[in-house]
């Protein structure tokens, strides 16, 4: 099966075309395995981060629980290691906790610099004040 190509035309923070986030599992507002966005995507799901039990935690004590598999919403559960296309105000929420993911930023939308700085985005462990 060929895997879907950029179509978009979306760039990542770095300027460069925007890189799928993963596959297996599928992920992306559009599940097509990016992390682009669009007027019906009101979350911005334009972080490709990959998770960690902290995150997972954190998201679940928050109300978003990304563990528990969701068929009906074509959710498979996420597990330590995966990547996943998060939204822009979660990530951030997880920053300024101390608890965010990594981020891969050749898979993440250029639109992520609305809010989170690039600098944020390479150290995600740093609090900011």
């Amino acid at each position: 099966m060929s895997r879907p190509q950029n179509a978009s035309g979306a760039i990542n923070v770095m300027g460069t075309p925007l890189k799928p986030c993963c596959f297996e599992p599928t992920t992306g507002f559009m599940r097509d395995g990016y992390c682009h966005t669009g007027p019906m995507d009101a979350g911005k799901h334009v972080i490709c981060a990959e998770m960690s039990e902290e995150f997972l935690n954190y998201s679940q004590r928050q109300g978003n629980d990304l563990s528990t598999p969701r068929p009906e919403f074509d959710f498979p559960g996420l597990v330590p290691g995966d990547h996943w296309c998060l939204c822009l105000d979660r990530w951030l929420e997880a920053y300024h906790a101390g608890v965010a993911p990594p981020v891969r930023l050749e898979s993440t939308h250029f639109n992520a610099l609305e809010k989170a700085t690039l600098d944020m985005l390479r150290n995600p462990s740093g609090v900011s004040s």
